[in-house]
């Protein structure tokens, strides 16, 4: 009996790590705090485009401290966007890069 027990036991913690690597799987990114987007945004341009699946995750990321960020919509405003060759794109001291960015890698990019 105390073996079954023990099984039994043994199954539940592991249901409930698998569970808590589920539910931290789906969290939301690192969001950002305001200071530091103020500062990303002062030092970076981000290249975006309407229907863009990659841009709507990038903004979720900041959530509300995205308005600090200077944003380039290449659906209308095209003309700003010839050199951009897909979106999301952050050009950070003359350098692109292409593609969903960690705030991590972007504070390291812009010193922030």
């Amino acid at each position: 009996m105390d073996k079954n027990k023990t099984t039994n036991l043994i199954i539940i913690v592991i249901i409930i790590v698998i569970g808590l690597f589920i539910i931290s799987i789906n969290k939301p990114r690192n969001q950002t705090t305001e200071e530091i987007a103020k500062c990303i945004g002062e030092k970076s341009e981000l290249y975006i485009q309407l229907g863009c699946h990659y841009c709507e995750i990038q903004k979720e990321m900041f959530g509300e401290n995205y308005q600090y960020l200077k944003v380039i919509d290449c659906f209308y405003e095209r003309e700003k966007c010839a050199n951009i060759n897909g979106t999301p794109t952050w050009i950070i001291k003359g350098q692109s890069y292409e593609g969903l960015q960690e705030i991590k890698t972007l504070r390291n990019l812009t010193g922030c």
